[in-house]
């Protein structure tokens, strides 16, 4: 099946005109590649499809949940967190309260992720942790903390090379036990976040197109991993401000691996390492 560009700008306008969900800006050729998935997978035509739109307010949200992407790991990309640690949260470590925002936060793990990292550093408490998203149902996954064990067996992998080990002195070696964190059964298949670490999480749906800051804090850290990547070159720069209007001064954004700031507002942040600082 190919969606043509006529019926595409038609799904794009329907949705916008009877939802409050705008994907006008959102990055075409990776929108109608995951439309044609979910027009497969429910086995039905773009006419079909857009009339429930139209009709079905339950029908948009789990199209919303089935067109977004949810892709995350503990730890995802090792290097990087080693990075957050040792250059970015040991400079924040004393600041009265630290304010983060994991915009895009998927499933969770990268919020359990941070976490960890402020728990070993003893600054847990004091932090306050913001993580959003449009997908309510990833949220409720976040908030439950339970992942699948055999899949993400990797996540013990990225733990130890984060967690135990400093890149920075080979001869340093924490020996920080998995249970400290979570429970692994490998019966039921699971790996289950202690209760401490999921309730202090504030989990809350929000919309980076339209919402701007709804959780009215200004933010030391933003992490907004692997998010823009889907979105236009207009939208991610209308991102890009509203991060950089609402980081404290010297404040930082951490992105994915294959993602930047360019156009106007790459000489509003510095990048150094991994992250890009407000300048």
């Amino acid at each position: 099946m190919t969606v043509s560009e006529q019926d595409f700008q038609l799904f794009i306008y329907t949705l916008k005109t009877s939802s409050n969900y705008d994907f006008s800006q959102y990055s075409e050729k990776s929108l109608k590649r995951r439309l044609t998935k979910v027009l497969i997978d429910n086995n039905t035509n773009v006419t079909s499809f857009i009339k429930k739109i139209k009709e079905d307010s339950d029908f948009v949200e789990r199209t919303i949940k089935d067109i977004t992407v949810n892709t995350t790991e503990l730890f995802r990309d090792p290097q990087v967190w080693q990075y957050i640690r040792y250059s970015i949260l040991s400079k924040l470590k004393n600041n009265p309260v630290i304010n983060i925002w994991h915009a895009g936060c998927s499933t969770g793990q990268e919020v359990y992720s941070m976490m960890i990292l402020l728990n070993e550093m003893g600054i847990l408490e004091k932090t306050k942790l913001y993580a959003s998203d449009i997908n309510s149902d990833v949220l409720n996954a976040a908030a439950n903390g339970t992942y699948k064990f055999r899949f993400n067996i990797g996540y013990l992998d990225n733990f130890d090379k984060v967690v135990k080990e400093n890149p920075y002195n080979y001869e340093e070696y924490y020996d920080i036990p998995y249970d400290k964190y979570f429970s692994i059964d490998k019966t039921k298949d699971t790996i289950k976040m202690h209760k401490f670490l999921r309730d202090k999480p504030i989990f809350k749906k929000h919309d980076l197109v339209k919402d701007g800051n709804t959780m009215y804090v200004k933010f030391d850290l933003i992490l907004c991993r692997n998010v823009i990547i889907y979105f236009n070159y207009d939208l991610q720069n209308r991102i890009f401000e509203l991060f950089h209007s609402n980081l404290y001064d010297s404040g930082s954004v951490i992105l994915g691996m294959h993602e930047t700031i360019l156009g106007p507002h790459s000489v509003k942040f510095s990048k150094k390492g991994y992250a890009y600082y407000k300048v």
